[in-house]
Order: C-alpha cells, then structure tokens, then sequence
C-alpha cells in the first residue's frame, strides 16, 4: 500500500467517523489539539486501524501518535513488517 493510499484511507475515516473537515487534515496537525480527538477516541482508531489495515495496535502504540503524521507513519511501518 503506497503512502497516498493510506493518507486517503486515513483521512476518509476521519473524516466519516470524528465528523472532520477536510481542510483540518494537514499531516502536522495535532491529534489532540488541532483535531479534538480524545483519549477514547484513540482506542476507536485503534480498531479501525486493526479493521481496516489489518496490523494490531497496542497502547503504547497509540500513545506515540501525537500528530496525524505519526498515525499514517505508524501504518506505513507496520504493514510492511
């Protein structure tokens, strides 16, 4: 899966599931302060993550995410593994 294709998945998940704008989802925003999302919503993440990707996501996975960024950094890590 290339970069843009996870970009786009990620995004369109946002999009759909935190009721997001587009236009909010540059690759340094911060998960917490620029896109509200809270410490809950992480743990939904996760499972779309493990739904959508097929890699499991742990805790202190999740914990490292502090921008966009991280999270389509951690996918494109993971699924190659």
């Amino acid at each position: 899966m290339s970069r843009d294709d996870v970009v786009v998945k990620v995004n369109d998940f946002l999009i759909d599931e935190f009721e997001l704008e587009p236009d909010q989802l540059e690759p340094d925003a911060l998960m917490k302060e620029d896109l509200d999302i809270e410490s809950l919503d992480f743990v939904d993440i996760a499972v779309i993550i493990e739904r959508d990707f097929g890699l499991k996501v742990t805790s202190e996975h999740m914990l490292k995410i502090k921008k966009l960024e991280d999270l389509y950094n951690f996918i494109l890590e993971h699924s190659r593994n």
